[in-house]
């Protein structure tokens, strides 16, 4: 105490911030996911987007149908091939959803203090009069008073973009609201949300379920994004309709967006692989200076159980504009302070003029805040929360990350062949990147042959600090993979990327038959 205040320690020293920003070119620990559309569809922009840093590519179904969808994702795997880049594909489900339809793509112009009315009626055209939505249920949920938000993709709050009104009466199916801002809705879908009312429709719609068991499978999606996930339950049937399509390997992210989602986020969290916070309409359903909370409550459950967070609605100013806005690049930096995983771009990348930049942009601010990132701390709360004794799993994994941080390697390198290695050793968050080696395995049942591991990489890149390279599947149809020439790969792609020089120490994780071993190896050119 001095003068009868606290006196802190200065977390961000000055020097650092008038030292000049990383390379261009270096890529960030944190993962950058962006939802491709109109504007990144091509190969030579989706070329670009990887180069920029774009690890998962999301596709939204909310919008757009599943030919138009394919062959984006047919630009994908040619662009990935062309920049000899992994890339995870992400489906986002509609689920329970309340759109309005606009086909013909004109803007619609509401009035403060106009009266437009809310119908199931999708016959009728949207206009200033009537808005068409694609639920019949819902004038027995709302009641006078009620608050509707509309906008495209998701609320944002910009009374130019979105609009809110005022229940004022209901009339059979139809509902009669009071405009309670001037707005323009543009485009060809608007979202509807009503904060605090729970909608009576199942988490995986009907929709939903024909484009997974036609272009999720065909595709061999690598992660379910499930919208509105409210329980665990939702979760597990969706889980149960994957395996019917013979997709038992792909992961389920749950979308966390509204306060029912929020009352059971512990048991969602362990049903899930992963969490996604929408922020857009969990911004409606709970008061704006309650969302960092939450936030940063989510953040900690998802570190210490070691699963990832996703956080969503971070520059959207950048659909219009090259930069973002102060606030937004804080916002990312403290997303990435809090402990998030990954950023998603939705219509900064869907639809925005500069799908390239925000994408570099948002990798250089990652960048910079996890060079200030208290790991030292986290790696403490995430040892602790673990438990004593530790597992033998938690205890190789949580050494190796330990260790490496002591003699400053430049990266950690872990074979694995499920990637659960790899996840474990990142559950502790070390400051240097993780570049998991993923070996094919075969199997086989009495039908045919089955070679697993393509599925395994391209999953990890959702997860903080993993890097994944596939081992050689020649390898592993002769049953053999040279650890010692895989590990010699592996090396140079560090260099390629520049994260490694010569003689910089890298920390290896590997299992030789029931032991697991940790050494420390020297780079050498």
């Amino acid at each position: 105490m001095q003068g009868g205040q606290m006196v802190v320690e200065e977390p961000v020293r000055l020097a650092s911030v008038l030292t000049p920003s990383k390379s261009d070119d270096s890529p960030s620990l944190t993962k950058v996911m962006a939802t491709l559309g109109p504007k990144s569809q091509t190969v030579e922009t989706i070329e670009a987007c990887l180069k920029a840093g774009m690890s998962v590519a999301r596709f939204d179904f909310s919008c757009c149908d599943i030919d138009y969808h394919q062959a984006i994702i047919n630009n994908l795997r040619i662009a990935s091939r062309n920049v000899n880049k992994l890339c995870a594909v992400m489906l986002d489900t509609v689920g329970p959803e309340i759109l309005i339809s606009n086909k013909t793509g004109n803007p619609i112009e509401l009035k403060a203090d106009d009266l437009v009315t809310i119908t199931p009626d999708i016959t009728k055209e949207p206009s200033a009069q009537v808005l068409p939505i694609n639920y019949a249920g819902l004038a027995k949920e709302v009641k006078k008073g009620d608050t509707v938000f509309i906008g495209q993709y998701l609320f944002t709050g910009s009374e130019t973009t979105s609009v809110w009104l005022e229940v004022s009466e209901t009339n059979g199916a139809d509902i009669i609201c009071q405009v309670k801002n001037s707005a323009k809705l543009t485009g060809f879908n608007f979202n509807l949300h009503i904060s605090r009312v729970q909608v009576n429709l199942p988490t995986l719609a009907e929709v939903d379920k024909e484009i997974i068991s036609t272009w999720g499978s065909h595709n061999n999606i690598d992660i379910i994004s499930l919208h509105y996930t409210r329980h665990a339950d939702d979760i597990r049937q969706v889980r149960a309709f994957l395996a019917a399509q013979n997709l038992h390997g792909t992961q389920i992210f749950a979308k966390v967006e509204t306060v029912e989602g929020l009352k059971h986020f512990d048991e969602i969290l362990k049903e899930s692989d992963g969490v996604i916070l929408a922020r857009g309409n969990l911004g409606i359903d709970l008061p704006p200076e309650k969302v960092f909370l939450f936030q940063k409550s989510a953040a900690y459950r998802c570190n210490t159980a070691g699963k990832p967070l996703i956080i969503t609605r971070v520059v959207d100013s950048m659909a219009s504009n090259l930069r973002p806005t102060r606030a937004e690049a804080t916002d990312v930096a403290n997303a990435v302070l809090d402990g998030a995983d990954g950023i998603l771009l939705g219509g900064e990348t869907f639809g925005g003029l500069y799908p390239v930049e925000a994408i570099k942009t948002v990798r250089k601010i990652c960048a910079e805040a996890e060079y200030v990132y208290n790991q030292a701390l986290n790696y403490k709360r995430i040892v602790k929360y673990a438990g004593e004794p530790l597992s033998h799993p938690e205890s190789v994994a949580s050494s190796a990350a330990r260790i490496a941080v002591k003699v400053q390697a430049a990266m950690i390198a872990v074979f694995t062949s499920s990637g659960a290695a790899a996840r474990l050793i990142a559950k502790y968050r070390p400051s240097m990147p993780v570049f998991a080696i993923v070996t094919p395995r075969v199997s086989s049942n009495s039908v045919k042959w089955r070679l697993t591991g393509s599925m395994q990489a391209r999953q990890l890149l959702g997860v903080r600090g993993v890097f994944p390279i596939l081992a050689s599947t020649e390898s592993a149809h002769l049953g053999v993979v040279s650890e010692e020439s895989v590990l010699k790969l592996a090396l140079h792609h560090g260099k390629v990327l520049g994260l490694l020089r010569p003689k910089d120490k890298v920390v290896v994780f590997q299992k030789v038959g029931d032991s697991s071993v940790v050494k420390i190896v020297e780079f050498d050119d």
